[in-house]
């Protein structure tokens, strides 16, 4: 009898321990296996910056042409660290103590302010240069929104504080009609113009057009606003240095060709400019300290300068809107002047690089409002400092692209005593086998400080 119970005990633990298993197996077949969700981050990387962002020529690599200027690479395992708590390179976001992206502060981010097209919508009007992609497709409202959690929620690398089905929200955030910019009354002011234009598949045209600004006496202009459709570089307006030798009114002058090729004539058209108004940023409006205006003689012309980036397969329209708002001649207490600084004294050796320097040293008091540069095609680096004062050796200013140098617009004005100096420091690198020098051809060089200044009575 005792033989036969444990027998029969043996069996029924041999049975519960086979239905045991099978309910295991049972259970494991019949429950669905659940993915890893990627983090947060990860999603903003694989749906945002490696289609939108890290693409050659753009933030892929150190290689990217364009990464002199920005120094900035959005590559898969890079983005991150390239991206939290790290400081940006544009001197106004810079000075406004931004970062690239700060935790639990999106507004403080320039990545935020940088996915917007109409930037003076979205943030104050804040000049942080070209809004994000340039020459693509903006950005979703649900796209950018999913930035502006991730960031409030403390970018943090791993994790899920973001819904998902934000990046699935196609809504556009850009309207997909431009509305002109309202010019200002015949009393206010003048409006310039360049009409719209066609801008080629995969193709970045920049373009000059001389125009008359419409004023029969002097006038002080005190506020200058400016609007352009999206995928705008930049839009500079020139006055000339010599009036003989001035472009043909109205006459549209490509900078490069169909092929691509330097238009020479053009290029030898920017020698004679000297700067006068500029933007980066689709709309700006700048008012001029209370009290200073920038005098525009009778009979003034203007040269217009667009530059607009096509990365699309179809064909996108350009258009330039530039107020010039004036002020009574009674109210200016300070002409605003334009610095016109060169170096004339240029020697860069054939198949070389070089770093030349000159002092500009200030006759009287000034205060400086604005800074940017001009040099032709072998200026690599282009930066400028404070020579004597408390301010001795600091850099002001800083640009590594010749094609489209950095345009800074200080909160602050810079104030120089007399006898105090701006020094500009110019890296060359000639890849020719002739020495350079300085010259009007587009073969030749040039090393200019532009900018707004008044000075002190």
């Amino acid at each position: 009898m005792k033989h036969t119970i444990l027998i029969r005990l043996a069996s029924l633990v041999a049975l519960g321990s086979v239905g045991v298993t099978a309910c295991q197996k049972s259970a494991t077949s019949d429950t669905p296996v659940t993915p890893a969700v990627a983090s947060s981050f990860n999603q903003l990387q694989q749906k945002i910056l490696t289609p939108s962002c890290a693409t050659a020529g753009c933030h892929a690599s150190d290689k990217d042409a364009t990464y002199s200027q920005h120094g900035l690479v959005l590559a898969a395992g890079l983005a991150y660290d390239n991206l939290v708590k790290v400081s940006p390179r544009n001197t106004s976001a810079k000075a406004d103590g931004l970062l690239r992206v700060k935790p639990f502060a999106a507004l403080e981010s320039l990545l935020y302010h940088k996915l917007y097209f109409d930037q003076g919508v979205h943030h104050s009007s804040k000049q942080y240069g070209n809004p994000m992609p340039l020459g693509s497709q903006p950005l979703s409202v649900g796209q950018i929104e999913f930035v502006r959690r991730w960031i409030e929620a403390g970018a943090p690398k791993d994790g899920n504080p973001v819904d998902a089905k934000l990046l699935d929200d196609t809504t556009p955030s850009v309207s997909a009609t431009f509305d002109p910019l309202a010019p200002p009354t015949a009393t206010e002011g003048y409006q310039m113009r360049i009409e719209p234009f066609d801008v080629a598949p995969n193709f970045e045209r920049e373009l000059f057009v001389r125009k008359l600004v419409g004023n029969t006496q002097d006038v002080y202009v005190s506020r200058i606003v400016t609007k352009m459709r999206g995928n705008s570089h930049h839009f500079v307006a020139y006055d000339f240095q010599n009036k003989g030798a001035l472009p043909t009114l109205d006459y549209v002058r490509d900078l490069r060709n169909a092929d691509n090729s330097l238009n020479l004539l053009t290029a030898l058209s920017m020698s004679n400019h000297i700067f006068e108004a500029g933007t980066q940023s689709p709309s700006s409006d700048y008012t001029f300290p209370e009290g200073t205006a920038l005098l525009i003689p009778a009979g003034a012309s203007l040269d217009l300068n667009s530059h607009y980036v096509n990365k699309t397969s179809s064909t996108i329209k350009g258009e330039v809107y530039m107020n010039l708002y004036t002020t009574d001649k009674s109210k200016v207490t300070q002409v605003v002047k334009t610095f016109n600084l060169a170096n004339n004294s240029l020697s860069i050796p054939a198949n070389g690089k070089v770093t030349l320097s000159k002092t500009f040293i200030m006759p009287k008091t000034v205060k400086i409002l604005s800074l940017t540069s001009h040099t032709h095609k072998l200026g690599e680096k282009f930066v400028i400092k404070i020579k004597g004062g408390t301010r001795d050796g600091e850099v002001v200013y800083t640009s590594t692209t010749w094609e489209h140098p950095e345009m800074t617009t200080y909160k602050v004005p810079i104030v120089l005593s007399k006898g105090e100096a701006l020094v500009s420091e110019i890296t060359y690198t000639n890849t020719t086998s002739k020495a350079v020098s300085f010259g009007l051809t587009s073969e030749d060089e040039m090393g200019i400080i532009f900018g707004y200044y008044y000075e002190e009575n």
